[in-house]
């Protein structure tokens, strides 16, 4: 089999693996065939019908980068999975455009499933992009705005009151391999220019160029109704789309455990309302 055959049906299944309500579409009347419509993958991609089809039919010539990662958002393709399909291609493999924003379904599920911990979901660039219920109520309605945390401990008021030095150097291990796997994304950018420019401590941890493996740390909040609150912050990692789920829980039997209950118990009974 040539390349641009194996390129051909890695296209093809990809295509017959979604259905249009994965990617926005209306499902329509019934189909006579799997997945979306070769039409409906080229309007996503914004390239023309023919174009496409020529690719899965093997007769299309080699397809250029900004194609093929148009192809990995269509098909919501791994790093790995976009990895082989440049390989497919026979095109070198370039850096992803952008780090991954959205929250995959089953990890959004995952948050709603642990009720009496606080979870937040961030991407690559420290943006938090989900939350639960009880991380609203631990972290605040500025979770609606969806923070980004790097500028809140460099260029704002941090609700940690200890161990903020750690975190700062874990921040900043984290955006350094950020810029290196994203260089040309403007929002990462512009997060580092502003960052640069409004903080010297954000400039002189960058320069020792820490690096740091996410884990366990704990860590004392100041809470504007529960006061102090000493909580452990587990990450979990998602690798596929570069983001990390922190879960943010208290010893059992202390009062910042039976503070957390109270305000998981708050949170259920405002919105039983």
């Amino acid at each position: 089999m040539t390349g641009k055959q194996e390129l051909a049906r890695f296209l093809r299944g990809r295509r017959e693996l979604l259905v249009p309500a994965d990617v926005g579409l209306p499902g329509g009347a019934a189909r006579r065939t799997l997945g979306l419509r070769r039409e409906e993958v080229a309007e996503l991609a914004h390239m023309s019908v023919d174009y496409y089809a020529r690719l899965e039919q093997a007769r299309g010539p080699r397809p250029s980068p900004r194609i093929l990662d148009a192809l990995s958002g269509v098909f919501r393709l791994t790093p790995a999975e976009r990895t082989h399909l440049f390989r497919l291609a026979g095109t070198q493999v370039t850096p992803p455009a952008s780090p991954v924003r959205t929250v995959r379904p089953h990890v959004a599920a995952l948050l709603r499933r642990i009720p009496d911990t606080a979870a937040i979901v961030t991407d690559a660039t420290y943006d938090v992009i989900a939350w639960n219920p009880l991380a609203a109520a631990v972290f605040g309605g500025d979770l609606d705005a969806r923070p980004n945390q790097a500028r809140r401990r460099f260029l704002g008021r941090p609700m940690e009151s200890s161990s903020a030095e750690e975190f700062g150097a874990i921040v900043v291990a984290r955006l350094r391999r950020a810029a290196d796997r994203y260089p040309h994304d403007p929002q990462l950018t512009r997060l580092l220019a502003e960052l640069r420019a409004g903080s010297e401590e954000f400039r002189e941890i960058w320069a020792t160029g820490p690096v740091h493996a996410p884990g366990h740390r704990s860590k004392t909040l100041t809470h504007p109704e529960a006061g102090r609150l000493r909580v452990n912050c587990d990450v979990l990692t998602v690798p596929h789309d570069d983001q990390q789920v922190v879960f943010v829980t208290a010893d059992p039997g202390t009062p910042s455990a039976r503070a957390l209950r109270q305000l998981a118990s708050r949170k259920r009974d405002f919105s039983a309302r």
